[in-house]
């Protein structure tokens, strides 16, 4: 990783003209995957209706949606058909749901308080909530691979395929074990952005490339996509740690201070709060260069990087 810009860089330019479509992009795109999700998962039923249960409360726990909102947003470059994006819209919000069940764990992360409501484990139980992850990752990769997510089984392998890479263990589990090793390890940055980039950026470059999977694009647009979702990424973990020094539990949702309490390296302890900022601005930068070859088609991917920097939650 390069380093540092010199100080007061400029963020990328983020007018009301681009801001406000991308609200409304991101309202329309979560609510459209809401709809999938609700078709999609199973009613509680059975005597096993109790896992159901579980699962959609983790599931319509509110949030940004954004992995979803990427996988729309990457799949109208490339003229995907609506209902085949929102399918893979929806598998990446299952598995990523069923990564933050496992994550609030007493084993893992321990926490009681997710999008401002009780975790999973502490609104049913914790045994339940592993089936409930479990659930949830298995009926992602169940959606991805019915023809009604592409009619080409070719292309149904492929997403199944690069999910199974990006949520596996060089990819975002990978990133959970480093998580785990942090608090006993002294990470300089490169060690922090290799675990940011498989715990987090995974899914999100899966997002991103999901869209030209389904269109068919071919390579150079699959990498480039990439590209952007990885600089993307990091700009979003970095103000998530941001968040985790200068936020409340009661704006974000979720306990704040738990690196700093659990003596884990992040580039804000790294850098500093302004340094860490001024890092995040020059990545924002380099991701919105990257959209140039797709022109105003890609106004609300171009725009999220310098909305990311100003989120509060």
């Amino acid at each position: 990783m390069s380093s540092i810009s010199g100080g007061g860089s400029t963020p990328p330019p983020q007018s009301a003209a681009l801001s406000q479509p991308l609200s409304r992009a991101m309202t329309e795109a979560a609510k459209a995957v809401e709809g999938t999700l609700e078709r999609l998962l199973p009613k509680p039923h059975g005597l096993h209706g109790r896992v159901h249960e579980a699962m959609r409360y983790a599931t319509f726990a509110g949030g940004k949606r954004l992995r979803p909102f990427l996988v729309l947003q990457s799949a109208g470059l490339f003229g995907v058909n609506p209902e085949n994006a929102l399918r893979a819209a929806a598998a990446i919000e299952l598995l990523h749901t069923y990564s933050l069940v496992h994550d609030d764990l007493p084993c893992m992360d321990d926490d009681e308080l997710r999008r401002g409501r009780p975790t999973t484990h502490i609104a049913f139980d914790e045994a339940t909530a592993v089936l409930a992850g479990d659930a949830l990752l298995t009926i992602a990769f169940e959606i991805l691979a019915h023809e009604e997510t592409h009619a080409n089984a070719d292309v149904r392998c492929r997403l199944v395929a690069r999910l199974a890479d990006a949520a596996g263990c060089n990819g975002m589990i990978g990133g959970q074990m480093i998580d785990m090793r942090a608090p006993e390890s002294a990470f300089g940055a490169d060690e922090v952005i290799l675990l940011q980039r498989l715990k987090t950026g995974q899914l999100f470059e899966f997002a991103c490339e999901a869209g030209a999977i389904l269109g068919e694009a071919g390579a150079m647009h699959q990498s480039r996509m990439r590209d952007y979702a990885r600089d993307m990424g990091l700009v979003f973990q970095i103000t998530d740690d941001l968040l985790d020094v200068t936020s409340t539990a009661e704006k974000t949702g979720k306990a704040v201070g738990k690196d700093k309490e659990q003596g884990k390296a992040t580039l804000v302890s790294i850098y500093g709060v302004e340094g860490a900022r001024a890092e995040a601005e020059r990545i924002a930068h380099r991701a919105v260069a990257v959209l140039s070859a797709y022109g105003p088609h890609a106004d609300a991917l171009r725009a999220l990087p310098p909305f990311l920097l100003d989120r509060e939650t």
